[in-house]
This record gives C-alpha cells, structure tokens and sequence, in this order.
C-alpha cells in the first residue's frame, strides 16, 4: 500500500510520501538507542513536565488536529476532536499518576531473610510501536505516554494511510520538549517490520491491528525472545434481559455500533437480545439506525462518514451480501451508497447462521449483527462462540444475572449498563485471539519495564 493521504470522503489522494530507505530507518534506530542511554536517567519529574505540555500543545491544536484525522480517515470532526483531547488526558494522567505507579515495590523481607526486599520498574529499552488508522492519535498515544514516563524510547510503524497523522505525532513531542530521537515515526510499508522487530537496539514491540498483523509480529518477536502487547480485533457482544431499561439500550446500542464509523475494534458488533423484548428492542434499534445521518464528516449534522478505505468498504458489502445469499434478512440498510467516496448505509441484519461469514468475521462499519436467545444461558453461550474476547456489554438490572455476565463472558472487559470504551484509569486489552497484555493504568505502563527483584542481606 502506497504512503498516502487519501480522502475517503471522495476517494481524493491529497499528499503521497516516500518511504524511507533502509539507511534511514538504521540511523533513526540509533538516534533512538543513543537517545535510550540518556533518557534513562532522567527523572519522573522531567518526563511529567514533557508529558504536560504535549498535552497542553494538542488541546491548542485541537481543532487543526482533528480536521486532519477527518481528512485522512472520515470519523466525523467532532469524534476526531474529542480524540484529540482525549490524548491530552492521557499524557496529563501519566505526568500525574506515573511516577506513583512506577514506585518501588516492598516486599516482606523478614520473611525471604533480608534486611530490604522490593520490586523496582526499570525501562527496557527501544520499543516498536505498530498502529492502526482507526484512531490515528489515540491508538498511538495509549502506548506512547506510559512508555515514555517509564523511561522508554519509541519508533512508530503507524499505518499507510494516516501519513499526516503518524508525523504529527512526532512532532508534536519534539515540541514539547522531549530529547531528540525519544520518539520517532517511521514512514516505512510492512515489509520493513520483521527487521526492525529482529533489530538488537528494539528490545519489544506492540501492536494494534488485525490478527494476521499480530501474528506475524509475535512470531518474529517470539523468535527474537522480546516481550510484545498485542490487542487485536474484537466482535463484542452487546446483551440486553428483559430488566434493562429498553429505551436507554437501544439507544446506546445505535452509537456503540456505529461509532468512528463503525471502524473500532470494541465497537458493539453482536447484539444478542432476550425474546421477551427481542420485538421492543429491536424496533427502537432499527428506528435509531434510521435517524442516522450518513455524510460529510466535516458536516456538524453527520453521524456516520465513510469507511476509511475502499478496500474496507468492499470487504464489508461481501461480509453483508455473502449473509443475505445465504438466508439472512436486512432490517435496515444493507448497500453502499452511490456517491463519491466509500460509503456503506447503517446496516442492521437479522437471521444470522453459524455457517455464514458475518456470524464469525469482525463486521468492520456500520453492520449489527442482532440475534435472539430464550434465557441468560443462551446468551453467554453465544457471546462467548467467538475467536475474539476484547470487550462486551451486558445490559440488566438483575444483580445475579450482573454478575454472572462479569464471570462468564470470556473477554477483557465487560461494561454493565453502558458502552465499552477506554479511559487512562482503566485497563485495555483482550483475551483469545483478541492479544494478550494490558495498556493503560499501572498494567500498561509497566507492560515495558523490567520488574527487577532486589534482596539486601
């Protein structure tokens, strides 16, 4: 794939880069590793006071930044901005909260038969971060802040079509203050990966992406024997009993469904609904869908733009149509839209069969997959007959029924009453083929440390 700014509004290459060469991407590879033995030493208090003013650079640079994103990829202005300044409540959290987290560990020492024990967190190193377009800034930034207040360095592999993106958030650190080489944004295509990850100076790497991506990224690091986080896709189920209030989950299920288009790996995908509202919630859902207004994303009365690829748009019209071939039954939507640019209609799609595409494939747009079960058995089982296990939503107001959904659905985070999203004060990351390892809070800043043991006679 070429390195390019391609409006997905109207199909509309805007800039085209080079990749870099081989040489290039040496020499910024021990920018980074020189870079590292300094860093190293700084203090907390440092990395906060950088942090901070990243921060304090992208609230300034909010509505610049978001038009940007919105230009490379179609979320809507809005959503791009509320992006941008979710990153800045990142990097504000880790200057705040880092250093605590980072904290030495004490142990019981009488009882190992020292005078002190602990645990300290030390930084590892040059880590590789491999991101996806979906949320240019934020997908980056859940894994550049905490590594950089631990004390890492950073080189990016983001994704083809988000160029402007990918270099804005380089230099958006640069400015803030960070130590030249601290963190470096590599316009390279996928090919040039599996040598940076075998590269001595990258001691570990992350990943946000497809599963194949995943793969081969671990296989490669996994021969390498260096430490990765990987969170890979997800078809998260959004469950709804006959206690929950109807109205307010049908309502939140349209935005959990279509929200960054559609285009977000813990977006609801899977909507399993009890049969004794199945009728009631399903004609306020399908309702929901229809208000939906598909446009411009830089339009303030758009909910839904464009897929951010043609090639995304395509694939989701086959996962759609390969359905209804086979017997599934459109509620709602169920086409592209004849218009410039990779639009696809909000689509909700009942009568799903195992033996279908669609009931196992991560529907990456505006596609819902609605399904009816009998009883709170059915329901687990099917949300759990899935590859994935990133999120889940689980609406009841049943206190046994609560916790049943927190123990058996099979995933790394379960929203009761409410949509799966993220936030820096709590843990992100999946279980199955949706990756393993955590980011943020504590568990994600100290993902790249290296948790030393220390025993003093």
């Amino acid at each position: 794939m070429a390195i390019a700014t391609i409006d997905p509004t109207t199909g509309t290459t805007i800039r085209e880069f080079d990749s870099l060469t081989e040489d290039e991407v040496d020499a910024a590879l021990d920018r980074a590793a020189r870079c590292f033995t300094d860093y190293r030493k700084t203090t907390f208090e440092q990395r906060a006071g950088w942090l901070r003013a990243t921060a304090d650079l992208l609230e300034a640079e909010a509505d610049t930044v978001a038009a940007m994103m919105t230009q490379e990829m179609g979320k809507t202005l809005a959503a791009a901005k509320a992006e941008t300044l979710k990153c800045a409540r990142a990097f504000r959290h880790y200057a705040e909260h880092g250093a605590a987290m980072l904290a030495d560990e004490p142990a019981d020492a009488d009882a190992v038969g020292a005078s002190k024990a602990y645990m300290r967190y030390q930084p590892l190193g040059v880590v590789l971060a491999v991101m996806p377009w979906n949320f240019p800034l934020w997908q980056a930034v859940r894994f550049i802040a905490p590594a950089l207040m631990a004390g890492n360095v950073g080189v990016l592999k983001h994704a083809s079509n988000v160029p402007q993106s990918a270099l804005y958030i380089s230099d958006v650190l640069r400015r803030a203050g960070f130590p030249d080489g601290c963190f470096q944004t590599l316009l390279i295509g996928s090919s040039m990966v599996e040598a940076i990850v075998r590269d001595p100076r990258v001691v570990a790497a992350t990943l946000t992406g497809s599963e194949p991506a995943g793969r081969a990224v671990a296989a490669v690091a996994g021969d390498e024997v260096k430490h990765t986080v990987l969170e890979l896709g997800g078809s998260d189920p959004f469950i709804v009993m006959p206690s929950a209030d109807i109205a307010a989950a049908a309502k939140t299920a349209v935005t959990a469904r279509v929200q960054n288009n559609g285009q977000s790996c813990i977006a609801a995908k899977r909507f399993i609904v009890h049969t004794d509202v199945y009728d009631e919630f399903t004609a306020a859902f399908v309702d929901g869908f229809r208000e939906l207004v598909v446009g411009d994303p830089t339009d303030e009365a758009t909910d839904v733009g464009p897929l951010a690829t043609e090639q995304g748009r395509d694939d989701l019209e086959k996962l759609v149509d390969g359905a209804v071939a086979d017997g599934a039954t459109v509620l709602i939507g169920g086409h592209r839209i004849d218009r410039p640019g990779w639009f696809y209609e909000p689509t909700v799609i009942a009568d799903i069969t195992p033996d279908m595409e669609l009931y196992s494939a991560e529907a990456f747009g505006p596609v819902a997959a609605l399904y009816r079960v009998d009883d709170i058995d059915a329901a687990i089982t099917l949300a759990n007959d899935s590859t994935f296990g990133l999120g889940g939503n689980a609406w009841t107001t049943d206190a046994g029924e609560q916790d049943r959904f927190i123990d058996e659905i099979e995933s790394g985070q379960v929203f009761i009453n409410g949509m799966t999203t993220s936030y820096p004060e709590l843990g992100f990351g999946g279980v199955k083929r949706s990756g393993y390892g955590r980011e943020l809070t504590a568990h994600g800043i100290r993902e790249f440390c290296n948790i030393k043991t220390v025993w003093i006679a």
